[in-house]
C-alpha cells in the first residue's frame, strides 16, 4: 500500500495519476477533510481510501498498519507563503511531518519522501546548493518557509537522511493547482485575462539593478517534478535532501511570452504595484542546483517553459480539464 498525504492538492494528486498510470491502485490518500474544490481533483483518480490526516497520524501510531505501508509520500502542508499564523504552519507542516518520519524511521520498511520547499533558500544570498551541511545557513523570508526549513534541519539533526529523500520543489505550475487561490501559478490566474482581454499583468520591481518583469524563478512543469519525485520512489537508497528543479531560470517577461504565444495573441503587458506585504518576502531570483539529483542517477529531462505551457494552457486551461479526465 502507498500512502499519499496531502492527495487531493496540487503535487499529490498528479503523483497520485501517474502511479495510476504506472497499474497502482492499492493507494491510501491523506487529507484535510474540508469543502475546496480540490476534490475535484480526486474524481478521474484511482485509490483504495481516503481517510482524515488526523485520524492516520493516530492510526498509524497504534499500530493499524503494521507491515502493509511501502511508501509514505508526504505532500501534504500548508503551502501559502502568505500565512503568519505559525503555531498554526508548526502543528501542520512541522510536527505532523516528524510524527510521519519518527514512524518511518522505527518501520525502516517504509519508505518516506516529503516535499520541502525552495522557499527555504529566502533571498538566495547562500546560493541554491542542496548540500545538507548547509541548510544551517539559509534564511527564510517568511513563516511557511521557516517551517519548512526547520523540518530539515529536524532530519539532518536526527540523522534521518541516512533513509529519507526531502524534495526542495521550485515554481511548480500545472493541472489540478484551480483550488490553491492566491498560491495559483499566474499562468493560471492571468489565463482568463489573456483570453478574454488580449493582455495581462505583472508586478513591478523594486530593486534598481532589475527591470518590470524580470524577476527570475525556476519554473517547473508539475508532470515533470513528479517523475523527479518518483525516481526517489523506485531507488530507495538515494537519500537525503535534493533540489527539484530545472536549473534554468525563467523571467516572468518569459513566462508572460510563453502564454501569450500558447493563446496566440501579441503581448501586451502592464505593470502593477506589487502589495506592501509581498515588498519584503519577495524572492527575485531562484535557480536550482542540479549538480546533486544529477549526481544521485537522476538525469530526467524536463519539458521546456515553451511546451510545458502551451500543454498546460491547450490540454488543460483551455479545456477546464484535471489530470486523469479524458
Amino acid at each position: 500500500m502507498i500512502v499519499v498525504t496531502g492527495g487531493a492538492g496540487f503535487i499529490g494528486s498528479a503523483i497520485v495519476w501517474r502511479l495510476n498510470q504506472r497499474g497502482e491502485k492499492d493507494i491510501v490518500i491523506v487529507e484535510t477533510i474540508d469543502k475546496s474544490s480540490k476534490w475535484k481533483n480526486l474524481a478521474p483518480l484511482r485509490y483504495a481510501d481516503c481517510i482524515d490526516k488526523n485520524k492516520f497520524v493516530e492510526m498509524l501510531e497504534s499500530g493499524k498498519f503494521h507491515n502493509t505501508i511501502t511508501a509514505i509520500l508526504h505532500m501534504g502542508a500548508c503551502s501559502s507563503t502568505l500565512e503568519t499564523d505559525e503555531e498554526y504552519l508548526t502543528a501542520n507542516n512541522y510536527n505532523y511531518t516528524a510524527r510521519l518520519a519518527q514512524w518511518c524511521a522505527d518501520h525502516r520498511r517504509t519508505r518516506f519522501i516529503y516535499a520541502s520547499s525552495a522557499a527555504t533558500y529566502g533571498n538566495g544570498e547562500h546560493g541554491y546548493s542542496d548540500t545538507e551541511d548547509e541548510l544551517h545557513t539559509l534564511q527564510p523570508l517568511n513563516p511557511y518557509a521557516v517551517s519548512k526549513h526547520r523540518f530539515d534541519l529536524l532530519a539532518k539533526n536526527k540523522g534521518w537522511f541516512s533513509h529519507i529523500a526531502g524534495l526542495k520543489y521550485f515554481n511548480v505550475f500545472g493541472p489540478n493547482e484551480y483550488h490553491k487561490e492566491e498560491m495559483r501559478s499566474v499562468i493560471l490566474k492571468k489565463y482568463p485575462d489573456i483570453r478574454d482581454k488580449g493582455a495581462m499583468t505583472l508586478f513591478k520591481s523594486y530593486r534598481s539593478d532589475v527591470k518590470d518583469g524580470e524577476q527570475k524563478r525556476d519554473f517547473i512543469y508539475v508532470k515533470d517534478a513528479v517523475e523527479m519525485t518518483l525516481y526517489f520512489f523506485d531507488h530507495q537508497d538515494k537519500n537525503g535532501i535534493y533540489n527539484v528543479g530545472t536549473g534554468i531560470a525563467s523571467s516572468w517577461n518569459d513566462v508572460a511570452s510563453a502564454m501569450f504565444g500558447a493563446a496566440g495573441k501579441k503581448a501586451v503587458i502592464e505593470y502593477i504595484p506589487m502589495p506592501d506585504q509581498l515588498k519584503d518576502r519577495y524572492q527575485y531570483y531562484t535557480c536550482a542546483n542540479m549538480n546533486k539529483i544529477r549526481d544521485a542517477g537522476c538525469d530526467y529531462t524536463c519539458m521546456s517553459l515553451d511546451s510545458a505551457v502551451k500543454e498546460y494552457i491547450g490540454n488543460y486551461l483551455a479545456k477546464n480539464a484535471f489530470l486523469g479526465m479524458k
